[in-house]
This record gives C-alpha cells, structure tokens and sequence, in this order.
C-alpha cells in the first residue's frame, strides 16, 4: 500500500522552460538508465527476496517507493519545460505534420519538434514512460536475480 502526499520530495521550478532540457529528463525517467528502471528493478527484487529475515526485502521496497518520488519530480519538471515553452517552437514543429513528429527529424531541432510533438499528440505536453527519443519503455533492463548479493552489486551500478 502507498500513500501519496501532494508535496514533491523537493520543489520543482522552471524559470526559462526548455524543451531540450525537457528532452535530457524524458531520458532520466525512462531511458535505460532511468528512474523507472531502478524503481521496477527494487520492486522486483524486494517482491522476489526470500531471505530470512525481511530487512532487505524492506530497505528494497522502501528504496523502490522513494525513486516513484523521483519519476514525480522529473515528470513535473518535463511538463514545465514543455507546457510553458515559446510558442514559436510548438508553432514551427506542428508545421512539420505527424509523420515528423513521431519520427523526431534528424536534427536536434527535429529531435526536440518530435519531442514536442509526442508529448503533445499522446500526454498533452506531460511526461511520459519512455526515453528521450520516444521509445516506451519495456523493462528489458530490470536485473532481479533472487541472488541479494548479487542484486545488491546490480543497485550499486544503477545508482552510479
């Protein structure tokens, strides 16, 4: 059971929104890398741990509902720099038309239009699970051996 207050863990502002930043925290919550992966990859290991003693099953569970904070923040903080971007961009990307849009363009511009333009047809300029470059994300890469040493050793290099 979860329990959700309406404080994030840390305040978010944007003062000067900025799709492209928002497109470095699309990847921060979705990509390999990303938030949900360490979120579902702790919520695994603790659901699969079959030690002894429930201590590590806890400290997982407890570390896994603190990285759902972290998606909230990033989520919020991808939202700011794309629901308040200038209207220029938003304007110069919904030109390009749909097939544009899903595929990104091959610029960075493109990237950032295709960006915008997914966020916008699919969540309404509000993050989503998936990477920087529009890819959902799978949990192909959630490492839960049932080994909690081993596990262990896999959570050091995801927090690194």
């Amino acid at each position: 059971m979860y329990y959700h207050d309406k404080r994030l863990q840390y305040p978010v502002t944007v003062e000067k929104p900025d799709p492209a930043f928002a497109r470095m925290l699309q990847q921060a919550i979705g990509g390999v890398e990303g938030e949900i992966r360490v979120c579902m990859q702790y919520f695994f290991q603790a659901w699969g741990n079959r030690a002894p003693t429930t201590k590590y099953r806890d400290m997982l569970l407890h570390t896994a509902t603190e990285e759902i904070g972290h998606i909230e923040m990033l989520a919020t903080a991808v939202a700011l720099n794309l629901d308040k971007a200038p209207t220029s961009l938003q304007e110069e990307g919904a030109a390009d038309g749909i097939v544009g849009a899903v595929m990104g363009g091959g610029s960075a511009k493109g990237a950032i239009e295709g960006m915008i333009h997914k966020n916008l047809l699919s969540s309404g300029l509000a993050a989503m699970p998936m990477d920087s470059d529009g890819v959902p994300f799978n949990m192909s890469h959630i490492y839960a051996s049932g080994n909690v040493a081993a596990d262990m050793y896999c959570n050091v290099a995801a927090e690194s």
